[in-house]
């Protein structure tokens, strides 16, 4: 029989297995971020970004909220987050000097720097 860890942790390996959502990951070690600031990192489609947000909701490795149109994504906090933190720490430790890491913190800065109505408009002309 498999114990309730057995499969948390089955689902946070699985959650882990993509770059994609590994880059998510470190970029919500700045904070909560809109959708769309993500989207402009990653240069992905708005469905992959989102599906990716699901897998990484689904092994609570974070949070959203939906304000309005917009939909947000954090850490988690509280207990969740004792769970979240080794993840975190063993990323920036694997990770450390990684030049895409570098390239993602760049683009992000650059994304925080545009309110999320300007990402969003961009995105849609892209499309």
């Amino acid at each position: 029989m498999n114990s309730a860890a057995m499969r948390s942790t089955l689902r946070i390996t699985k959650a882990l297995s993509d770059i994609q959502r590994l880059r998510i990951l470190l970029m919500l070690r700045t904070g909560e971020l809109c959708v769309c600031q993500i989207i402009a990192v990653l240069e992905l489609a708005p469905s992959t970004v989102s599906k990716h947000l699901s897998i990484l909701s689904a092994a609570d490795l974070v949070d959203s909220r939906k304000e309005g149109r917009w939909a947000y994504y954090r850490l988690p906090k509280g207990e969740a987050l004792k769970a979240v933190k080794p993840v975190l720490k063993w990323l920036e430790d694997a990770l450390k000097g990684d030049d895409s890491v570098a390239k993602d913190a760049k683009k992000l800065e650059e994304a925080l720097a545009c309110p999320p109505e300007s990402l969003s408009e961009r995105q849609r002309k892209r499309c």
